[in-house]
């Protein structure tokens, strides 16, 4: 019995001996899951200041990035400045520039008031061609001004076109009443350019040469 005690006893501590390991065992696995899931918390806390800072910068940053931001907009501006052209080499240049602009604004409104005055012209003696009341011979009369006019503006626009393509840059004829004035865009005109100007007009409007008056500007 005493032997059968004994055993029992030994049994009875080696079994609280494994409890007992078991439980540190137990107890020690606890305490590294506890501080490793501690430490990934931290480490995934660090991460996202990490990624909440990035996105913040520091003074140097905001000054650089200022600097970038004022320098690209002066290049903006700079850009959209038109560039200065260089200055007049004299007052003749821009002189000579504005006489220019004048001169083309002056055929350009010479040609286009003439051309009014004939479609107005022509509206009027169609309107007494088309009046009821109208008599044969006013509609006759009515009906030769109308082939008249359009006959001239015919002869008018030939004629700057023949003397355009003698080399000069514009020219503009006014009709009336048999004298025929013609303004040609030139600086100078010789003798001989004169003449060719003469014997277009006159062949085309049939007038004679000294009907016909040129002056250039």
């Amino acid at each position: 019995m005493k032997i059968l005690k004994r055993n029992q006893l030994i049994v009875l501590v080696v079994s609280l001996m494994l409890i007992t390991a078991g439980y540190l065992n137990f107890t020690t696995n606890q305490g590294n899951m506890q501080t490793s899931t501690i430490v990934g918390d931290r480490d995934d806390e660090s991460i996202g200041d990490a990624q909440l800072v990035s996105t913040i910068p520091d003074e140097n940053e905001q000054d650089m990035i200022e600097n970038l931001v004022n320098g690209q907009t002066n290049a903006n501006e700079t850009e959209n400045i038109p560039e200065e052209t260089e200055a007049p080499t004299s007052s003749v240049v821009d002189n000579k520039g504005n006489e220019n602009k004048s001169e083309d604004f002056y055929f350009t409104t010479s040609k286009l008031e003439r051309n009014t005055m004939y479609s107005e012209l022509l509206e009027t003696y169609q309107e007494m061609y088309n009046n009821s009341t109208a008599t044969n011979e006013a509609k006759s009369e009515a009906l030769g001004k109308i082939n008249n006019i359009n006959n001239t503006k015919n002869a008018i626009m030939i004629s700057e076109n023949l003397i355009m393509a003698k080399g000069f840059e514009d020219a503009v004829v006014f009709v009336n009443e048999g004298s025929i004035s013609v303004v040609i865009k030139s600086e100078e005109l010789k003798g001989e350019q004169v003449a060719q100007i003469q014997n277009i007009v006159s062949r085309e409007l049939n007038v004679g040469a000294e009907n016909i008056h040129i002056s250039n500007k």
